[in-house]
């Protein structure tokens, strides 16, 4: 409604505070508990809802600090921490953020789920856990300073009420704590709490509850009212002045009203334990040893222990002023060189800029002639080796030696044939008749190989030289002409393989000969 949105801001305020005023706390266990204790932690957090972290994650990596640094801006103010040793479980109440600490020792316990299990008929369902529990403490008017302190430390650990402004609807649990004088020990229990109206027949209660009576045999309503037929004992529950109350305000449930009386009864929901105080510290686990139970020390061993441990923090604020001291000249130290290291640098830098300066090169300038030489001596050993001159981009220092028996046309020219001397070998001279009776058998021309001429234009044939000239008959290449075509690799020819090439050329001119 318009109301309502209207007052939600301000609602919404006052429920940050009041949150923000109550108490929280973390539930959690350190170390190894097993499967049992670890069902106990998760109880204890129901207990403490709403104001509790009900799915706190541990892990083992978590140390004490990291709780505490994470409480600060959650606003928890309690840690009940649980561990377990060979022997006996441990519950430590710790308030943050300085303290105090109580260890207590977990003598017995029982599990929600064992004391429901007990149980003819439970109450326990999700709408009891909405509200805080009310704490109830039993006989902890006892003097004693280690008593004073247990019943404030749990006094804190839950919200406050106000009786002039409690609604008595919220109320659905109760936490309560005894403490035995005799024993030294405490037990705890947590009950779920439910008004009835007193005063009245067990007929009128029935028809007053859900569940209507049968009534098949009663001849008038008359006999269920007086006499109350045809109903069980165990229905009746005994209520006394110990239970009995006038309510102030009207409470949930039929029967209810203001001024009336009604009967309060608790019904136990669990968890169950019996504690019993070991010691106190002042600190957060550390600190002065306010009370021990089992130990018991003199004023002269107390003083005594004071002064060591007086001893210990000054000797502690004196290790840690000498570190600050050493870790504040070491940052002197580093700044300075790296003072100097940028000094230094600075100085180099000016100086080889200075020195490109003076010396600045002619970027087309020749190299030295030493290197020139040293490519000249590679491309002798090269002719020397090979037999043929490098290439031009193999060696670019060397200069191109070219051989005397070489001239200086790279072409050379073929010698015409002179009246003197031999006839030359044209393709008339091979189909001439003269030849054929000169030699007394058929023509060259007219000799068949396989159906085809030797030699013939369009097969790819290669015709015969002059005779004068200095080539190979049947070679068709030049002497001193490289055989190297173009993309083929080089073939490095020794005094072995130069002479193996001599005499092959010698055996194709006489083959040619005859």
């Amino acid at each position: 409604s318009k109301n309502q949105a209207k007052n939600r801001p301000n609602d919404l305020q006052v429920a940050e505070e009041t949150y923000g005023n109550v108490p929280h706390s973390f539930v959690f266990h350190r170390g190894q508990i097993g499967k049992c204790v670890g069902q106990l932690v998760l109880d204890m957090r129901r207990v403490m809802e709403p104001f509790t972290a009900r799915s706190l994650k541990v892990r083992k990596k978590n140390v004490l600090k990291d709780f505490v640094a994470v409480a600060g801006p959650l606003g928890v103010t309690h840690f009940s921490i649980f561990t377990k040793s060979e022997s006996t479980i441990n519950m430590r109440l710790a308030r943050l953020p300085k303290g105090p600490t109580l260890y207590f020792r977990v003598t017995k316990y029982a599990l929600i789920k064992d004391v429901v299990s007990s149980l003819k008929r439970h109450r326990m369902h999700e709408q009891q856990f909405a509200h805080h529990p009310l704490l109830v403490l039993n006989n902890f008017g006892i003097e004693g300073m280690h008593v004073k302190l247990m019943a404030t430390m749990f006094q804190n650990m839950f919200p406050t009420i106000n009786i002039h402004s409690l609604n008595l609807n919220r109320v659905k649990r109760c936490v309560l704590i005894s403490y035995d004088s005799e024993s030294q020990e405490l037990e705890f229990r947590h009950y779920s709490l439910k008004v009835v109206p007193v005063g009245m027949s067990r007929g009128v209660k029935k028809l007053m509850q859900e569940k209507f009576p049968n009534m098949n045999k009663l001849e008038d309503i008359s006999e269920l009212l007086m006499k109350g037929v045809n109903l069980s004992e165990s229905e009746a529950e005994q209520d006394g002045d110990h239970n009995i109350t006038e309510l102030p305000q009207v409470c949930s449930g039929r029967g209810n009203m203001t001024s009336q009386q009604s009967a309060v009864r608790l019904t136990e929901i669990g968890p169950r334990m019996t504690l019993r105080l070991v010691k106190i510290l002042e600190g957060m686990g550390d600190g002065k040893v306010l009370h021990h139970s089992f130990v018991t020390r003199t004023e002269e061993e107390i003083q005594e222990l004071l002064n060591k441990k007086e001893a210990r923090l000054k000797e502690k604020e004196e290790r840690k002023r000498k570190q600050e001291q050493n870790v504040a000249l070491k940052k002197e130290k580093r700044d300075l060189n790296k003072k100097k290291s940028l000094e230094g640098m600075a100085k180099k830098w000016k100086q080889e800029k200075q020195g490109s300066e003076d010396e600045v090169e002619d970027p087309g300038a020749q190299e030295d002639k030493p290197p020139a030489e040293e490519s000249e001596d590679e491309a002798e050993y090269y002719r020397e080796a090979v037999g043929e001159d490098p290439d031009e981009d193999m060696f670019p220092g060397a200069k191109r030696k070219r051989r005397p028996d070489k001239s200086l046309n790279p072409f050379k020219k073929r010698k015409l044939a002179t009246e003197k001397g031999p006839p030359s070998h044209n393709k008339k001279s091979f189909k001439s008749p003269d030849r054929a009776k000169k030699t007394g058998g058929k023509g060259f021309a007219d000799k068949k190989v396989e159906g085809r001429n030797q030699f013939r234009k369009s097969e790819g044939g290669k015709k015969f030289g002059k005779k004068g000239e200095k080539i190979n008959r049947f070679g068709g290449q030049r002497k001193g002409e490289s055989s190297k075509k173009f993309g083929e690799r080089k073939t490095f020819r020794g005094p072995a393989g130069a002479k193996r090439q001599k005499d092959k050329k010698d055996f194709k001119h006489k083959k040619g000969r005859s």
